[in-house]
């Protein structure tokens, strides 16, 4: 369960004319304009029209990455040349490019596992060693060489997925009609691979779990030579087939999908190898015969050695095996443990040159950098501190230097750090205040820096290796709405709770004054796993919900509560075989240190609202503490982990026959007796995700418990929202309700 992009809010308080509100890009507050249900609905946020995919070409003289023409969700390709260059477009879209109305099924529920909502390039596949570059575009495949024209390379009715070049840009292999396919793009002639994929059993794509809850969106694995593909094979047949009924339009139309629900039946994944030539498939023996695992990561070591993460059904163990593909023997390198749940990550790096591999670890309870020899053995800790390494950007190998990304002064920002592979001092590179994400050349020698914070919009630059600016290339705030809409950047507070730990809030004060001297709150909450939506990030100011609901005259808080990201395991594996405790019991804290703080607000009108986990906390506010939220909007909620996925409900409940209590406590049906809050529930009726039979169940246990409540199905939409109309209709339903709910005592 992933959260839809951004959620991310909070503020100060005072008379609402305080300096703060002028901040943003200098207009007096009074000639904005106010932030209407239009402005919620209409993607992107201001100031969120950001490059994105950039790639250094392997001479490290230019940089591409997608971006907007205009404020739309529209990409093209642009290209710098770093010597002398301006930005400069490249590469178009050919026709409609891909809009959501020219993509096959397949490819939109690709997007709804990405998240992903741009249209027109929203992809650029780049050859390691080569300047080129492999677009998918309308279902076809597009190459460019350098900054040269288009050239289509395929034409069929059925869509290419998921392509990918070899290193040095010769060939691209894609999958068509769930089998694996090959492109010589000097010759033009195309292979077919794989053989047997049918109803159920699919070829080189990534299965549903892995896309949704692991974090790979691919099913196979290019050799470095360009010679060898592994790819996995997923056979689902044994899953029951859920089905999705389309009824909003004139026509009645049924979707079926393979639905693993916690403590079901996986797919059936094995691994295999096949020349680039064609050939035979060698199938690689993954764990014991008959044992439960998932297929976690696949990493190339060399031409003849391959890198395979096995992770337990419990989550509890993964391994890292490396397969020989002369004689497909493995040998175990590295093993993580642990009682609760092991994370998995993307930092795994091999050094071509000696074969020592980089890789991070949780055992301290902190994620970070080790570097362990080639047969796996431990050589030295690179990191170490009670904050956690948010992920490796990148592998020096000639400098021997790993570049990564960690918020080591505090979890609210995210910077840019290097450490030596022979061990020493970690150097920070970024230093402004705020949340950088970067992307570093090949050659060390510079890096793309993506920085913002509360009171900036992104702003994109070229530096040296040092943090020097080289060039500005690209600045946010120059999107109009940043300085004619009335933004209001959050205040950002940290506070203890009542087990003494600290935890990060933000506040967003009222525009207006509509309900008198005290204000009621609404609390916007994820509250899950994997998530972290208080930081000193543009997002927070460029939230739309939170500044709507404070047009509207509500004050709004947001915390981010124990099971929450980057703060260490143990801040997240508190919730562990008990979800929906612990969190809560932190957003009330919050709402007490938000009365204490700001005695503007009347904590006795508090609401609560959020979506997906969100949606579920919201559930669990309103019945396990009933005197603190007087209503609640709950968009597409689990109701109860049963009927969720096994990878991410296992991950942190276990199973129902081994937690059969926590399931119970942790369910928000049997607990809806003690609901007394008004209550909103929005659900798409499409959601393949978050089923809209969670809403069905809760609604049956609701009519049960003779309770009021009010049900918004949206027939056309997902899990996340993609039609204007749906997202201006639901922001508008979600402030009605709270106006009506928490208007008096």
């Amino acid at each position: 369960m992933r959260p839809d992009r951004s959620l991310l809010l909070l503020t100060f308080f005072g008379v609402f004319m305080s300096e703060r509100s002028e901040l943003l890009a200098g207009t007096p507050d009074t000639k904005r304009q106010a932030v209407d249900a239009a402005a919620v609905a209409k993607l992107p946020a201001p100031g969120s029209v950001v490059p994105a995919a950039f790639g250094f070409t392997p001479d490290g003289k230019a940089i591409t990455y997608l971006k907007s023409e205009s404020a739309s969700l529209s990409r093209v390709l642009w290209r710098v040349d770093l010597a002398t260059g301006e930005p400069r477009v490249v590469a178009r879209p050919p026709g409609d490019g891909d809009t959501e109305s020219t993509l096959s099924d397949a490819e939109k529920l690709r997007r709804e596992r990405q998240r992903l909502r741009e249209t027109g390039i929203t992809h650029v596949v780049r050859a390691e060693a080569a300047d080129v570059s492999v677009f998918p575009i309308g279902g076809d495949l597009y190459l460019q060489r350098q900054d040269g024209p288009l050239e289509r390379i395929t034409n069929t009715p059925t869509p290419e997925l998921d392509p990918k070049l070899t290193r040095d840009g010769s060939k691209v292999a894609f999958v068509r009609n769930d089998e694996l396919h090959v492109i010589d793009l000097a010759t033009k002639q195309e292979r077919q691979l794989s053989q047997g994929a049918g109803d159920g059993v699919t070829h080189a794509l990534a299965e549903f779990i892995a896309q949704e809850e692991m974090d790979r969106a691919t099913g196979y694995w290019w050799s470095p030579d360009g010679a060898t593909i592994a790819y996995q094979e997923t056979d689902e047949r044994h899953i029951p087939l859920y089905s999705i009924v389309h009824q909003g339009g004139e026509k009645i139309s049924v979707e079926t999908h393979r639905y693993p629900f916690s403590g079901a039946a996986n797919a059936k994944v094995r691994l295999g190898v096949v020349s680039a030539g064609g050939g035979p498939t060698r199938w690689l023996e993954l764990d014991e015969p008959g044992a439960d695992f998932y297929l976690a990561r696949v990493n190339w070591a060399s031409p003849t050695s391959l890198l395979v993460q096995v992770l337990s059904r419990d989550q509890k163990n993964l391994r890292l095996y490396r397969f020989d593909l002369g004689s497909l023997r493995k040998k175990l390198l590295i093993e993580e443990s642990a009682e609760t749940w092991v994370n998995l990550h993307n930092d795994l790096r091999v050094l071509d040159s000696t074969g020592e591999i980089l890789w991070s670890s949780e055992r301290t309870g902190f994620r970070h950098l080790q570097l362990h020899d080639q047969d796996g053995t431990l050589l030295r800790t690179l990191t170490s501190g009670d904050w956690p390494v948010d992920a490796v950007v990148a592998l020096d190998e000639s400098r021997r230097e790993a570049w990564f990304s960690a918020g080591r002064e505090t979890p609210l920002e995210a910077h840019l750090h290097r450490v030596s592979l022979d061990g020493g001092e970690v150097v920070p590179v970024t230093h402004e205040p705020g949340t950088h994400r970067a992307v570093v050349a090949q050659d060390g020698e510079h890096f793309v820096d993506v920085a913002s914070s509360l009171d900036r919009p992104p702003v994109t630059t070229l530096r040296n290796r040092a943090g020097k600016l080289v060039k500005t290339l690209d600045d946010a705030s120059s999107d109009a709405r940043v300085g004619t809409l009335r933004l209001a950047p959050p205040e950002l507070v940290e506070y203890v709770n009542r087990d003494g730990i600290k935890l990060q809030g933000a506040y967003y004060p009222p525009k207006t004054m509509g309900f008198g001297t005290k204000v009621p709150l609404v609390v916007i909450v994820y509250g899950g796993p994997h998530v972290q939506t208080v930081s000193n990030a543009w997002a927070l100011s460029a939230d739309m919900n939170a500044q709507f609901l404070t047009e509207r005259g509500f004050a709004v808080w947001k915390t981010d509560n124990r099971g929450s990201a980057r703060r260490g395991h143990a801040f997240e594996s508190a919730l562990n075989r008990q979800m929906g405790q612990v969190e809560v019991r932190d957003q009330v804290d919050g709402v007490k240190f938000v009365g204490e703080r700001w005695p503007e607000v009347d904590l006795g009108r508090v609401g609560i609202t959020g979506g997906s986990y969100g949606g579920y906390m919201t559930l669990r506010c309103l019945t396990e503490a009933a005197d603190v939220f007087r209503a609640g909007v709950s968009v597409a909620p689990v109701t109860d982990w049963d009927g969720y996925d096994t990878c991410y409900t296992e991950r942190y409940m276990g199973t129902p026959v081994n937690n059969a209590a926590g399931y119970h406590k942790s369910s928000v049906l049997p607990h809806v007796e003690t609901l007394r809050g008004d209550l909103l529930v929005i659900h798409g009726m499409l959601d393949e995700n978050v089923h809209f039979r969670h809403s069905a169940r809760l609604t049956t246990a609701l009519i049960s418990a003779s309770k009021p409540f009010t049900l918004l199905p949206l027939p056309d939409e997902r899990h996340s929202s993609r039609r204007d109309a749906d997202r201006k209709y639901v922001a508008e339903r979600i402030a009605d309700h709270f106006e009506r709910a928490l208007r008096s005592q």
